[in-house]
């Protein structure tokens, strides 16, 4: 939902109605997320998506018919079969998506879910799916406040726990409560919608590289931030808009900097005077991914450079050197494609390998570090 919340603020901003799908529960091979979302707004505009193309028609007509009618649905679509225009998926997964209303009448704590964003704040949107507790209803849950109700005060307290604990990694998905917030009892369905700020992709070295790498980066949803040394190269001018460019030694600039489990971190210098120090700092903190880029003959001195500085076994078995698939990548944007491809199949467990030749769910994994 994260991509279409600056169109849906204005929406909101303006007072105007849409309808709001969200995707919250999937199973199999399901195309999308929980999370995922598509919005109807004025004169039948559509923005996102909560299937990839399969039921998006049927789920058009459910928002309109939210927004006319003032209710919120829960539909579940599965496998379509060869009936002639059913609404279903072609994949054979199943997912579950919740239909409703918004405006700031009827969802007042929408607002402050989509400001939090919008201002890179943790938020979560609590959301009742199913049960006594009016369907629909939206508690905005952030570590120091809450806004909007989700009907009790007993299951407010209980959701915002269990929200304000799931906010650091951004973890998504349904919790089961009593009326009252009971936790023992499953009476009322609430889909927790986390939003953690953008994880963050540090770049090392400002070479042609580097600003194919900071480009898929920010495609890809992650915060990106270039370092160099060398003021001659770390120039704004040189990156996409939004890349915040630093000129700052690599390793004394990460030292001052936080990391989490969501870091990715891509030292592209392959020279040993910037890799080392730096790479001494990223291997024995919070990271997602560390990637090195270089030939394997570097890799091989940077690996012997980094053993003589004192760094183990199991430290040295996190770096990824040399970086990224093995795509037979030429180009900077190639090369670029291939770190972006293990970042990913490093986040989801992937193999690596085509699809043509393994078996299984495709969309079947949990990722090990979730963005959000």
């Amino acid at each position: 939902m994260r991509e279409i919340l600056p169109v849906l603020g204005a929406w909101y901003a303006a007072g105007v109605p849409f309808g709001l799908a969200t995707v919250v529960a999937v199973s199999r091979s399901a195309p999308r997320e929980p999370g995922a979302a598509m919005a109807v707004g004025p004169d039948d505009e559509v923005v996102g998506s909560v299937s990839g193309g399969c039921v998006e028609g049927a789920v058009f007509e459910l928002a309109r018919e939210a927004v006319a009618s003032g209710e919120a649905r829960l539909e579940t679509y599965g496998y379509s079969d060869d009936v002639a225009f059913a609404a279903g998926l072609t994949c054979g997964g199943e997912i579950t998506v919740l239909v409703r209303p918004v405006t700031p009448a009827l969802d007042p704590a929408f607002g402050e879910v989509a400001a939090s964003v919008a201002a890179g704040e943790p938020v979560t949107a609590a959301t009742v799916t199913d049960g006594p507790a009016p369907r629909g209803a939206t508690l905005a849950v952030r570590p120091d406040r809450v806004a909007g109700t989700l009907g009790t005060p007993g299951l407010d307290a209980a959701v915002t726990a269990d929200a304000r604990g799931g906010l650091a990694l951004g973890a998504s998905g349904v919790r089961h409560y009593g009326p009252r917030g009971q936790r023992r009892e499953d009476a009322v369905a609430v889909f927790l919608h986390s939003f953690a700020p953008p994880p963050r992709m540090l770049v090392f070295g400002a070479i042609d590289y580097a600003a194919a790498v900071a480009r898929v980066g920010d495609f890809l949803g992650y915060r990106v931030t270039v370092c160099d040394a060398r003021p001659v190269f770390a120039t704004a001018g040189r990156f996409p808009p939004g890349v915040e460019v630093v000129v700052d030694w690599p390793h004394r600039y990460l030292r001052g900097t936080d990391t989490d489990g969501r870091t990715v971190i891509c030292v592209l210098t392959h020279d040993p005077k910037f890799d080392v120090p730096l790479l001494q700092e990223a291997l024995r903190r919070p990271a997602a991914y560390i990637g090195a880029m270089g030939s394997r003959r570097t890799h091989d001195e940077r690996r012997r450079r980094l053993v003589e500085a004192g760094l183990t076994g199991p430290e040295l078995a996190r770096l990824r050197s040399p970086v990224g698939l093995d795509l037979g990548a030429r180009t900077p944007g190639e090369v670029a494609v291939s770190v972006a491809a293990e970042i990913v199949a490093l986040r989801w467990g992937g193999s690596g390998a085509p699809l043509t030749v393994t078996t299984g769910a495709i969309h079947g994994r949990t990722a090990r570090n979730q963005p959000e």
